[in-house]
């Protein structure tokens, strides 16, 4: 009815009343994980973008002056995405194999930072980046890669042209300005290949665009004037523009089409590399400027660049401190490096580095296959031919390396858990999925739980050995169990919703875990809260999703990411209620909303209680608002909840009767 009442009526007939707000809170996805760690190839030290200035000036982004961030968080939603940005498993760092054991358990989306180092000078950032010269007949202009790494030296570049004729006059028999047809889809910077009258051939670009006469009118005509005039009278003219293709060698590609040559064309070619490409960036020096051609009549076919190199591999830099800005203020918007970048993405709610430390280095790579022994004669068998020999892995992290059988540097590694516990505790929006070093005695894993207390922190433990088919390593591969994790615990909320405990799942596409652990060491480790895969007929299972809060309240990780997700959603969603007036009908507007929103939740058993009075209460009323607060501008709301904790125990009782039966009592 209130909508009624703002209706001013007057003379009879019908009036439109207008549509009220639909107003309803409907949770947030907590699903989305995030992974930071090393990789061949992918975004890094981007250029931090003016989002006042034009959108023709994106081409100053490759100025190798404007700041830039180190690390940059890049959503996928599979792992062939993940491949095409990143690379695969032809780098030392786990990174690859902690995203596709997520995305295996059935994950649809995650961010990926790329660790690269941090230099001390603006030169060594710039260095590492493979170049070529576009070359053909625009001279030498350089491309370079859009990233550091030697996957850019394997980058190819083919430039071509296409030219189409056009309707143009010269003006007065002049050879400034030509008369073109209004329906021309032409813009100021466009190519121009003229015949003259003499039989020769000439480009200019075109400076300006003028139109002239009535808009309205079939009369109306479109004046160009070129940038100098021509030593003859103008015959035909033909617009010309660019198309280029990039390839990086391992499948992923990109085609570039009607490109200008000219800065002020709003496809400049160099515009179009800085806002769409993935492979190559513009050299600066000539970004800003304009390619001419050499020879009008040479414009066919399409012109290889020279070879990329310059690309070089600088895995050997990275070391802890890469993971981490030393810069970070809690009390500005940044943007940040390493895992200080992941503070700013709204949907991220869990994240795994499983780079932070490498206990050791992957196996070494070998595409030597077996060798076959059969033969087109039955015969007797011979010895195979000696195997080749397979050199050890030459790619390693040396500024990662920590051993943690090595107690020096097993506090090392406490100490990089730590600084990740702490700054998601005083984020207070993610959820770190830590996991416990490989090779630990359970005593070493108690010793090393005991430093940890936080709800925002899950604890993962033994390491999970795979083998994928793509991956040349000859040998199994240990990878982090917090990544294989995060992907059950997708799956297990799309599947069944965020009430439901991330755990008693089977992890997919996984060979073994490194270490089994027995019944005795499991009863050991469980109520420390440590999350432990145990090998089991139907393969390795996820037994547990626990915290590493002391708090018994918040032991269970489904109550956790509950609660986080209860208060993003009021955040979020509530919003419009800022400069609502504070009247009665706006508590009574919140309470509604609220408790429709928990009511769904209790319904879908989030909540425990046998009545809704008894999970919930939303109370928003005049005694928790009194005059004072209301005359400040604050409005408060008091909400209370009884999250439902998972059933971890289920004790049965067997009793043999005298008879010789059995009986069974839960």
């Amino acid at each position: 009815m209130a909508a009624l009442d703002r209706i001013a009526h007057g003379a009879p007939g019908v009036y439109t009343l207008a549509p009220e707000p639909i107003r309803r809170l409907t949770g947030v996805r907590m699903d989305v994980c995030a992974f930071v760690g090393v990789a061949p190839r992918g975004p890094c030290r981007q250029p931090l973008v003016d989002n006042t200035a034009a959108l023709t000036d994106d081409w100053r982004m490759c100025d190798p002056l404007r700041p830039r961030v180190r690390s940059v968080a890049v959503a996928v939603e599979s792992f062939d995405e993940y491949r095409r940005q990143f690379g695969g498993y032809e780098g030392p760092g786990l990174l690859p194999y902690a995203v596709a054991a997520y995305f295996e358990q059935g994950a649809q989306r995650a961010h990926v930072v790329r660790i690269v180092h941090r230099y001390a000078s603006a030169a060594d950032n710039a260095a590492g980046v493979a170049s070529a010269a576009l070359g053909g007949v625009l001279g030498a202009p350089l491309l370079r890669a859009r990233s550091e790494g030697s996957w850019g030296n394997a980058l190819q570049a083919r430039l071509g042209f296409r030219t189409r004729a056009l309707q143009a006059q010269p003006i007065g028999g002049g050879t400034l300005e030509l008369r073109l047809n209004p329906a021309e889809p032409i813009a100021a910077g466009t190519l121009l290949r003229l015949r003259l009258v003499d039989g020769s051939h000439v480009l200019r670009f075109i400076t300006a665009l003028a139109d002239r006469g009535d808009p309205n009118s079939p009369a109306r005509q479109r004046i160009a004037t070129l940038e100098s005039a021509t030593a003859a009278a103008v015959a035909t003219a033909e617009l010309v523009d660019a198309q280029l293709r990039l390839s990086d060698g391992a499948g992923s590609s990109e085609v570039f089409i009607a490109l200008g040559l000219h800065v002020d064309h709003p496809r400049w070619l160099a515009t179009v590399l800085c806002r769409e490409s993935r492979l190559a960036w513009p050299d600066f020096a000539w970004a800003g400027d304009r390619l001419s051609p050499t020879g009008a009549l040479q414009l066919v076919g399409e012109h290889a660049a020279a070879p990329f190199s310059g690309g070089i591999d600088r895995f050997a830099d990275i070391d802890h401190e890469d993971f981490f800005d030393p810069g970070f203020d809690p009390h500005e918007d940044g943007p940040y490096a390493g895992l200080h970048c992941l503070l700013g993405v709204d949907e991220l709610t869990q994240l795994c580095a499983p780079d932070l430390y490498q206990p050791q280095p992957l196996p070494a790579q070998s595409g030597v296959p077996d060798p076959s022994l059969a033969g087109p004669d039955f015969a007797l068998c011979t010895p195979p031919p000696p195997a080749a020999v397979v050199q050890p892995n030459a790619i390693a992290l040396p500024g990662l390396a920590l051993d943690p059988a090595a107690p020096a540097d097993l506090e090392r590694i406490t100490a990089l858990l730590l600084r990740v516990q702490t700054l998601v505790e005083d984020h207070r929006d993610l959820i770190a999925l830590l996991d416990v070093p490989p090779g630990l005695k359970p005593a070493q894993v108690a010793a090393l739980r005991s430093h940890f207390d936080s709800s925002y922190c899950a604890a993962y433990h033994p390491w999970l050995q795979v083998a994928t088919s793509d991956d040349a390593r000859a040998a199994l591969v240990s990878v982090p169990p917090s990544a294989a994790a995060a992907g059950i615990l997708a799956a297990r909320e799309r599947r069944q919703g965020i009430a439901h405990g991330p755990a008693n799942e089977v992890a997919r596409e996984v060979v073994k875990p490194l270490a089994r652990i027995s019944p005795a060491q499991h009863d050991l480790l469980h109520p420390l809260g440590i999350n432990v895969y145990l090998q089991e007929p139907a393969g390795v299972r996820l037994s547990a999703a626990r915290t590493l809060s002391l708090d018994p309240a918040w032991r269970q990780l489904s109550v956790r990411r509950l609660m986080l997700m209860l208060r993003r959603t009021l955040l979020r969603q509530m919003q419009w209620a800022v400069f609502e007036p504070h009247t009665p009908a706006l508590r009574r507007e919140l309470v509604r909303l609220v408790t429709l929103f928990l009511r769904r939740l209790y319904r879908l058993g989030a909540f425990s209680g046998a009545t809704e009075e008894e999970a919930f209460f939303v109370h928003c009323d005049a005694e928790l608002n009194p005059a004072y607060r209301v005359d400040n501008g604050q409005l408060l709301a008091h909400i209370g909840v009884a999250p439902s904790e998972p059933l971890e125990f289920i004790v049965l009782r067997f009793t043999r009767g005298g008879d010789g039966t059995l009986a069974l009592e839960e």
